[in-house]
């Protein structure tokens, strides 16, 4: 079993530098939860392992996810990231900006992910990365799956969700959502997924087809 130490130096083993702490204060000002640094050094680990040119994420936030995102795709690469909340995004893009990430480089899209993905390019992304609502991640998925190319990589946070994924007396709707997210990728032929621990949990899966 892996201890609480070595689950805290995994957390701890990329320093994150000044822009991210800005931006983990501002999440905090407004009240958001961002990925934690093992779950971000993973999403800029597979963005560079993908050579991403194309990345969306459900869930802007205030930036920590997508600075970790901008920092491992190609020097082209266009994050696209869509949340609820504009004044978010506003915090979001002083934060990309800060970091000197050009305006080019991000593209900001406030409404509804369940609105906004089925407008998005079909097979037109190398990696989606959903932190929205645990609620609807098996709606998320499908969605990803369109939008993803094969080969592609989709990315779910929180999929341990505080530890009650794996409590079976939690039957809240979250808890029970994600745990059909997770039976769900483990079945669809068309993925191959891997869950993993750090954080609050990462479900990953490579589009096969």
């Amino acid at each position: 079993m892996t201890s609480e130490a070595s689950l805290q130096y995994v957390e701890g083993y990329q320093d994150e530098d000044d822009h991210l702490a800005e931006a983990r204060r501002r999440a905090d000002e407004v009240g958001v939860t961002p990925i934690g640094p093992a779950g971000g050094a993973t999403l800029r680990f597979l963005a560079s392992v993908l050579d991403a040119r194309a990345v969306a994420e459900v869930g802007t936030g205030t930036g920590v996810s997508g600075l970790w995102l901008l920092r491992g795709m190609a020097p082209d690469g266009v994050l696209t990231s869509v949340d609820l909340e504009a004044e978010h995004q506003r915090h979001a893009r002083q934060v990309f900006s800060a970091a000197g990430f050009a305006p080019q480089r991000f593209r900001l899209i406030a409404g509804s992910a369940l609105d906004v993905m089925p407008r998005l390019t079909d097979d037109g992304y190398d990696l989606v990365f959903v932190d929205g609502d645990k609620v609807e991640y098996g709606e998320y998925l499908e969605q990803a799956l369109r939008l993803v190319r094969p080969g592609g990589v989709v990315v779910f946070d929180n999929a341990l969700w505080h530890d009650r994924v794996a409590d079976p007396e939690r039957r809240d709707a979250e808890t029970v959502a994600i745990r059909e997210l997770l039976t769900q990728a483990a079945t669809d032929e068309r993925l191959v997924p891997t869950l993993l621990p750090g954080g609050d949990g990462l479900l990953a899966a490579r589009r096969v087809g």
